[in-house]
């Protein structure tokens, strides 16, 4: 059965709670960056914030489209943002035309 969040909440202090024996989204996030410095060997990044949010935000809003079926309007509702913003970061992914 899936889980429906309110898409009016936004209450942000609960986490996402995956099955049992499943690992958390941030514990994979954490080994990918984690993994990612050691690959650095001692470099220093640069725009580390816009190369991460990139990263998750691209097939965030892919799998949240897929889930809606292309609607937006439920899509930005699921994402918590105004359907313009997401028509944006969608144009901006290459998502969208």
């Amino acid at each position: 059965m899936a889980h429906k969040k309110d898409t009016n909440s936004k209450d942000t202090s609960r986490t996402f709670q995956p099955a049992k024996n499943k690992k958390p989204l941030h514990k994979h996030t954490e080994e990918a960056l984690n993994e990612y410095f050691r690959s650095l060997n001692g470099d220093r990044p640069g725009d580390l914030y816009d190369l991460v949010i990139g990263e998750v935000e691209r097939p965030l809003f892919k799998a949240v489209l897929d889930y809606t079926q292309g609607n937006q309007s439920q899509a930005a509702g699921i994402l918590g943002i105004n359907r313009g913003t997401l028509r944006k970061k969608l144009r901006t992914y290459s998502l969208i035309q």
